[in-house]
């Protein structure tokens, strides 16, 4: 992690402004259980996998218990950070269904289904009573923890649900049309939340009070930001370096500004402009020349110790844009081995290992498949590769990258660090293509065979790739 640089000020303000209600929250929950495990590091950073983890999603019954028995599984893959979505209860009021609807305007038979939003938060501090209770929680992190494996939670800083209590007991928080009523926030459908004031300074001491309370009471190791770029910057400077004064977090922002990375702010965003330009690419529509572009665009913007999630899916991308496979068809391999070997983090999403082609109901209740095949051991192949092989390091020192010279629609490039080289060559087109290689003597790490390339031309079937690992 970079080194902390905290404003002194900003944390006795915070601390002389602590309101003592939320300290008779934490008195009322019983005891945690922990395991000790080193603070996230700069080197965990490095090899890591990071997985998106829905529970109501996960298993039939939809709860921590059955979540927690698989993350063994998890890092078999190569799973370094579960980001847990949103685990806090979810509003009554303005619960959202199908269709754009509320769960309200539907007949009473059938309201009890509509499970509403994850993002439609009740109380920042208690778990969302379908998932379990708190204890079943700590058993989560504690298992996490024993396996090498950080939490951290989905946190939802933009808004809360309108059951929230804050609602009925400070108003002021809250955003306010010319009639002086909460409104939902702006430009957007998400009529089930009602927008935070981020110029009212108490709720900002709350909202960090909220955030404490997990890092310090639960043991979880950080958190994704939902919407971080429509939340003042400022909030994050004070925010990241009070809880940076307790441990060293893990922060991830649902957002790509440059500005959210810069110093000890967040240490990943999501790399949006890269998964729109894989998806491009794979109908089509974006060549590997867009490809060599972005990477350079990327290069320009971030500064080298930043660090992007790439991802071909996620649960907004699975239940509003499609499945992998209905946006990439019999390429997802290819897409997923490229998120894997260019610069970044990697990131999987619950269904994703067992290859999933189905698009997850958002409000509802729905369930994964849980049947291993080819694709869970590609996965599995890609993680042991990113844990172990510095080559593919992708976080603030990561692996150099050097794009070689080839064909149209061939993307080849070389990953080296620590003495250790990787070649990555894939053909982007529906036409097999004879290419020339580096000469060297490299292991093909899919096949395990050892090759000798001696300068001849490589055949390349469409849509096939190779990762060598140069001898």
């Amino acid at each position: 992690m970079k080194k902390l640089i905290f404003t002194f000020f900003a944390i006795a303000l915070f601390a002389n402004c602590k309101e003592e209600k939320k300290e008779s929250k934490i008195i009322e929950d019983e005891p945690k259980t922990s395991v000790e495990i080193e603070p996230i590091s700069d080197e965990v950073l490095e090899t890591a996998v990071i997985y998106e983890a829905n529970i109501r999603q996960y298993s039939p019954e939809g709860t921590f218990d059955e979540f927690t028995k698989d993350i063994p599984t998890l890092k078999a893959l190569g799973v370094k950070v579960i980001w847990l979505m949103p685990v806090f209860p979810i509003s009554e009021t303005k619960r959202k269904a199908e269709g754009g609807k509320f769960a309200s305007e539907f007949p009473e038979e059938e309201q009890a289904k509509y499970l509403g939003s994850y993002y439609a938060v009740t109380d920042f501090t208690k778990i969302n009573p379908e998932f379990g209770n708190k204890e079943d929680f700590r058993e989560l992190v504690k298992t996490a923890h024993e396996n090498g494996i950080y939490v951290i939670l989905d946190w939802v800083p933009n808004h809360t649900g309108w059951d929230h209590e804050w609602i009925k007991n400070h108003p002021e928080y809250y955003t306010k049309n010319e009639s002086g009523e909460i409104i939902h926030p702006k430009g957007t459908d998400w009529t089930d939340v009602a927008d935070l004031n981020y110029d009212n300074q108490s709720m900002r001491q709350e909202m960090i009070e909220d955030m404490l309370y997990w890092v310090k009471e639960e043991g979880v190791d950080g958190f994704r930001c939902d919407v971080a770029g429509s939340v003042p910057l400022d909030f994050w400077k004070t925010a990241i370096s009070i809880l940076r004064s307790e441990t060293n977090v893990f922060m991830l922002a649902e957002a790509w500004e440059p500005e959210l990375l810069d110093g000890d702010l967040f240490d990943m965003a999501y790399a949006w402009d890269g998964h729109h330009l894989m998806n491009a690419m794979a109908k089509g529509e974006k060549t590997t020349e867009d490809f060599d572009a972005y990477i350079n665009k990327v290069s320009n913007d971030y500064d080298e110790d930043d660090i992007l999630m790439n991802f071909i899916t996620n649960h907004d991308e699975n239940s509003w844009n499609g499945t992998i496979k209905e946006r990439m068809g019999d390429k997802k391999e290819l897409f997923t081995a490229l998120k894997f070997l260019m610069p970044g983090m990697p990131l999987i999403y619950s269904g994703q290992e067992y290859d999933m082609d189905h698009r997850l109901k958002f409000f509802e209740k729905d369930s994964i498949p849980k049947t291993k095949g080819e694709y869970f051991n590609l996965l599995k192949k890609l993680g042991e590769l990113k844990n172990t092989n510095p080559a593919l390091n992708g976080g603030k020192n990561a692996a150099d990258y050097k794009r070689l010279n080839t064909e149209s629609d061939i993307l080849m490039f070389e990953r080296s660090k620590d003495e250790q080289t990787l070649l990555f060559v894939g053909n982007f087109s529906d036409a097999g293509n004879k290419i020339a290689m580096p000469k060297g003597k490299f292991l093909n790490y899919l096949s395990n065979e050892e090759l000798e390339l001696v300068g001849d031309a490589f055949e390349l079937n469409p849509w096939e790739y190779k990762i060598l690992i140069k001898k």
